[in-house]
């Protein structure tokens, strides 16, 4: 079954009206092969095509678990956000990228539970920047939610994933917590967008400053701090041009270092800015005024561009998909899960090189 499929029969209920009465976690696991046709077995909870997808209802608890489901050596193991929609988006993204040429896409384990979904997106669009909801973050249950994650990155060792990935951005608020004692590797979308924008090889807007990154995001995503923590302590991976360079102009070891450390500068809309355009934004798009939002996010980033950024980070999945493809803005801003997914497919090849 295409991508594209799955997610409008997920989106539309064809698929999770089977289960809406079983409170338990979902779980997708799949190597698609677009050569396959479909079929469907009889099976309690799981729907199982031959292209190895399945869509399975488990248990609440992940020890059951006691073989792997996959065995590839490149399977990806992904942890679902703050809804299925925006999680089979990265996986389609992923799919796709990954399948080019006619190639199978990697095979992949995906872990999403309807309930964080709720808590991750309460937490995300309920503490939105400078505005003061009824349910704080201090009322949410963080530490709850940091143990539902951490069991679902469990879940995926003991399924197989040789790899594990978290397509959303306030999901990182807890990377470290997550991350800790997981026997594999476990990518972070902070360096995932830092080494990605180091690696274009920018040159700053304004001549003497340093590199400007603009960030939209949500207060949680931005309390959180990891985006501008990751680009401004980003280490300079040096070339042989930054070697000569080195070796030619600066002589002084205290600057050697300084020059290897320099991380982005990072800029972010103030207070009043983001009153007037971010949150109406937001606000008009659940009202479906579409055209209106884009509006004030289109103000909003030529405001970040008037002060010299290179480029602007849209960490927000409304954000990142309210613009047409073709708005030139967008050739400004970068989606950092696109650049989660690609260093994915980079960690998922150098796998396949290795064998």
């Amino acid at each position: 079954m295409e991508v594209e499929e799955l997610m409008r029969k997920m989106s539309d209920g064809s698929i999770l009206m089977c289960f809406h009465k079983i409170i338990r976690p979902m779980h997708f696991l799949g190597s698609t092969n677009k050569h396959r046709r479909t079929r469907f077995k009889s099976r309690p909870y799981c729907i199982k095509f031959t292209s190895s997808q399945i869509l399975l209802q488990t248990e609440g608890t992940y020890s059951s678990v006691s073989e792997s489901l996959l065995d590839q050596s490149n399977t990806i193991g992904i942890i679902g956000g703050v809804s299925a929609v925006s999680t089979l988006g990265f996986l389609k993204t992923l799919v796709k990228w990954s399948s080019k040429d006619g190639k199978e896409s990697l095979p992949f384990i995906v872990c999403n539970d309807p309930v964080l979904n709720r808590e991750l997106s309460s937490l995300e669009n309920c503490i939105f920047p400078y505005t003061r909801p009824s349910k704080t973050r201090s009322q949410i249950d963080q530490v709850l939610i940091v143990e539902k994650l951490k069991r679902k990155r469990e879940f995926l060792e003991k399924s197989g994933a040789r790899c594990i990935v978290m397509p959303c951005h306030v999901s990182h608020s807890w990377y470290a917590e997550v991350s800790e004692g997981c026997s594999v590797p476990f990518l972070h979308v902070g360096d995932c967008i830092a080494k990605e924008l180091e690696e274009a090889n920018l040159k700053p807007v304004e001549t003497g400053s340093n590199l400007r990154i603009g960030i939209i995001a949500t207060d949680a995503t931005l309390t959180a701090a990891f985006y501008q923590e990751k680009l401004q302590n980003h280490t300079k991976n040096l070339d042989e041009a930054d070697q000569q360079y080195l070796k030619d102009c600066i002589t002084d070891v205290l600057d050697q270092i300084l020059y290897i450390m320099r991380g982005f500068e990072v800029v972010l809309l103030d207070e009043a800015t983001m009153e007037h355009t971010v949150i109406p934004a937001i606000a008009s798009l659940n009202r479906k005024d579409t055209e209106g939002a884009r509006n004030l996010l289109r103000i909003a980033l030529q405001i970040l561009i008037v002060r010299a950024v290179n480029v602007i980070i849209l960490a927000s999945d409304d954000m990142s998909n309210l613009l047409p493809r073709d708005d030139p803005l967008l050739k400004r801003c970068v989606n950092p899960m696109d650049a989660l997914a690609r260093s994915t497919i980079q960690w998922a090849k150098s796998m396949h090189k290795n064998l």
